[in-house]
């Protein structure tokens, strides 16, 4: 659930470079973003968003909190600006907009390390929701550095993982887990978030396997068991190339 109040103490603190060559996406993003955020630069293109990361890093000595570039673009596209923006940033936040048709373009993307795609055409309460957790997760890390990190991650209400123990609880009660649901878990819970391709999740449930040749329906058994056993565990398929692990804030 989003808390509009949070969103607007967030926003004063972050600023945003909005990469789109669509005149009528760049007029609705542009008022939504003005609205929520302090600072909002526009480029119509990755050359153009790209000369404007760097120039903003010369006067500021800051980078932007938040990057929102589309994928196809003239001059240079979304995938190109990433790179890009990552051999000077490795750890600047991107959100990606991506029509359903480009999903050639996502492993690419999620290799190079994307993790927040929004569809076009766009659902505003769908982008609220993914503006709103960035904003916090910026927020936190940039200018709140002295909280203090509880070892319990809530990914929903009632449902815990304690990062300490390595233990899901829910209602104060431990789930007791397979090897592999621990595994999985406790993966999909590093970078909560974080799309991990299949390749990387298999790889990582089935270290200890070595004779074990296990393939991509092992894992769908062990996350369809995962999910009737805990349906508050929001694991989500995504695009046929990974899964995500979605944790409510």
């Amino acid at each position: 659930m989003i808390n509009y109040i949070s969103l607007e103490e967030y926003g004063k603190k972050i600023s945003v470079l909005f990469v789109e060559d669509d005149e009528n996406i760049i007029k609705e993003m542009g008022f939504l973003l003005g609205d929520i955020f302090e600072k909002v630069d526009i480029a119509v293109d990755g050359k153009e968003g790209f000369f404007k990361y760097s120039e903003n890093y010369k006067l500021d000595k800051n980078y932007y909190d938040l990057v929102i570039t589309d994928i196809q673009m003239p001059n240079m596209n979304g995938i190109e600006l990433i790179k890009n923006i990552y051999k000077l940033n490795d750890k600047q936040k991107v959100i990606v907009l991506s029509a359903h048709n480009e999903a050639d373009y996502l492993m690419e993307l999620v290799n190079i390390g994307i993790s927040q795609f929004i569809l076009k055409p766009i659902d505003y309460n769908n982008f609220l929701e993914v503006i709103y957790k960035i904003s916090k997760n910026i927020y936190e890390l940039k200018y709140k550095k002295d909280i203090k990190i509880s070892n319990l991650v809530e990914i929903d209400k009632d449902l815990f993982w304690n990062k300490e123990l390595k233990q899901l609880s829910l209602k104060d009660k431990v789930i007791k887990l397979t090897k592999k649901e621990f595994y999985l878990i406790e993966l999909l819970l590093k970078y909560p978030e974080k799309i991990y391709t299949n390749e990387e999740i298999i790889t990582y449930l089935w270290k200890d396997d070595f004779t074990n040749q296990a393939d991509i329906s092992n894992l769908k058994n062990i996350i369809s068991r995962l999910r009737k056993k805990i349906p508050l565990l929001n694991i989500e398929n995504i695009y046929s190339f990974g899964y995500r692990l979605t944790i409510k804030n």
